[in-house]
């Protein structure tokens, strides 16, 4: 097979191919956000802000649930594109077909799990009475759906660890309209609220699932699925455990992080939570490019690694740098500029609007702190050393943030201390990954194994 068909990194111009690979992921983790953030848009629009509070309380829950599922899935991809630098063909067939039915089981356990523990966690955040009906209906819903989204995960993961980008993105901007249609649809002109917002995204979602392994089924490539082949392959799911459970702790414990700093928003009432939603609405787009560029920095290091070409890995990492700081800064001050036009996108409810613009401010200048965290943590990953990223962000993102708060919020009483905390943090992050980075000699313990 030609590297043009094969989707290889282990040669040829190193900016072009992660760009090339970054920018479809770009673009369909684009698609991806807009699904829960059109939820917001036509919820604050057409019903209120207290029911776009709901959605935005229920975010942090939703993260944290299915936050362990995807720590799993970057486990599998690295596993995935490791092998299939190495050509390691039947080794590679074996952790797509254990992932893949690894993902049915845990999308069933977790729509169980949502199901269960959602209301919990809403009262155990102090969710005001105002909303709260409206949290846990759209929750009941959403978790409904669970299956859809890991499967959909899992298959995504496995396209994108052959270099796949470009066939996720399609499948994303055809649902995301579809979405778009249906949030319409159900909230505005049936009238059903945050429900039909939730349904929408369900079966939106639904059919993302369905496009990905009509692909995978039918590809003429080694990465094909065979009905007949879905069985967990224990030794392989073993390592993708391996460096997957590290990705998804992280993952659950920033979520349970983020979750305790929805408790203390809910403080502020309905306002200071749809302006906080919305102002997250809008950080998560920030940081696209920057999560989107590490995913292609772990998929490029993978396959390079398992190439054994060293050196470009590390040029690699260079060229990611290069391009995630250009990026945020360019939109860094864009945002900063336009933050109150972007959040009256959401809603016009003036104390919303200033309080999420107050936010987007202080976190605009601090983004590049994200860039240097994400793209070694990326860098790690793909080497199998997950658990270090993992340590990092939980220092910074959960004990030192939850120490920042718990002191700051009582003593200023001030909705902009949450935007300090996450800038803050996101520097500590940086400075703790870099340090392992270049002073653990990783790559040259790769070099000698």
């Amino acid at each position: 097979m030609s590297e043009k068909n094969t989707g290889l990194m282990t040669s040829g111009n190193i900016y072009k191919k992660i760009a090339l690979f970054a920018v479809p992921l770009l673009l369909g983790n684009f698609f991806q956000l807009m699904y829960n953030t059109i939820d917001s848009i036509v919820v604050g629009n057409y019903v209120g802000k207290t029911a776009l509070a709901a959605v935005g309380a229920s975010t942090p829950i939703i993260n944290l649930l299915i936050a362990f599922f995807q720590g799993l899935a970057t486990g599998a991809g690295v596993i995935v594109s490791r092998y299939y630098g190495a050509r390691k063909i039947e080794e590679e067939s074996k952790a797509i077909h254990s992932f893949l039915l690894f993902s049915i089981l845990f999308g069933i356990l977790l729509s169980l799990l949502g199901y269960v523990l959602s209301p919990m966690i809403l009262r155990w955040m102090n969710t005001p009475a105002d909303y709260y009906n409206d949290a846990d209906g759209y929750l009941a819903v959403y978790f409904m759906g669970a299956t859809f989204l890991t499967v959909y995960n899992a298959g995504t993961g496995i396209l994108q660890a052959v270099g796949d980008s470009k066939n996720p993105l399609y499948f994303l901007i055809a649902t995301s309209i579809l979405n778009i249609f249906l949030d319409l649809l159900f909230v505005k002109i049936f009238g059903m609220g945050v429900v039909g917002a939730a349904l929408a995204t369900i079966i939106s979602e639904c059919i993302s699932m369905l496009l990905v392994l009509a692909l995978l089924l039918r590809v003429n490539k080694e990465y094909r699925v065979s009905l007949k082949k879905l069985k967990i392959d224990f030794s392989i799911l073993k390592k993708i455990v391996e460096i997957g459970v590290p990705a998804g702790l992280q993952g659950m414990i920033v979520s349970v992080s983020n979750v305790i700093v929805m408790a203390y928003i809910n403080q502020f009432g309905s306002a200071g939570v749809a302006g906080f939603s919305c102002s997250n609405k809008i950080d998560n787009f920030m940081g696209l490019p920057v999560n989107s560029l590490m995913l292609a920095v772990t998929t490029f290091c993978g396959q390079n690694l398992g190439a054994k070409e060293y050196d470009r890995v590390k040029k690699g990492v260079r060229a990611s740098l290069v391009m995630s700081i250009s990026i945020v800064v360019s939109l860094g001050i864009l945002v900063f500029i336009f933050s109150d036009a972007l959040m009256r996108i959401f809603t016009s409810d003036r104390e919303v609007i200033e309080d999420g613009t107050a936010i987007l401010r202080i976190m605009c200048p601090c983004y590049i702190f994200l860039c240097f965290h994400q793209m070694y943590s990326g860098a790690l990953r793909a080497s199998g050393r997950s658990t270090v990223p993992m340590i990092t962000s939980i220092l910074a993102f959960v004990v030192a943030r939850q120490i920042y708060l718990a002191v700051a919020i009582p003593l200023m009483h001030d909705i902009k201390v949450i935007g300090i905390g996450y800038s803050f943090t996101w520097g500590l992050a940086a400075v703790l990954t870099g340090f392992y980075y270049f002073h653990s000699k990783w790559l040259q313990r790769e070099e000698n194994k």
